[in-house]
């Protein structure tokens, strides 16, 4: 799973920031998507704290399962957006 953050976070971060891209993956094989730092407001999905984001790939080897997680991670935005882009590197060299 790759955490996406609120750009700053642990420290100072804004809150608010409407999220896009998050329908585009709602039934997409091999990805889910759970908030944590989310709300609704006036029907968009904003920021509403540090760690925003959990997107979890799922697939037939480690490779594939990070594969999804970041195509997943890839059509969601916000501004100011943060996320690692080594998850699961140790597991791929075994």
């Amino acid at each position: 799973g790759v955490v996406m953050a609120a750009g700053g976070y642990p420290e100072s971060y804004e809150k608010g920031d409407v999220i896009s891209g998050l329908q585009a993956d709602v039934d997409r094989p091999g990805l889910k998507t759970f908030h944590a730092g989310t709300r609704v407001r006036e029907g968009d999905v904003v920021t509403n704290g540090g760690r925003v984001l959990c997107v979890v790939g799922l697939g037939e080897d480690v490779a594939s399962a990070r594969d999804n997680a970041y195509a997943g991670v890839d059509r969601i935005d916000w501004r100011n957006r943060y996320f690692r882009r080594d998850i699961g590197h140790r597991a791929l060299t075994r």
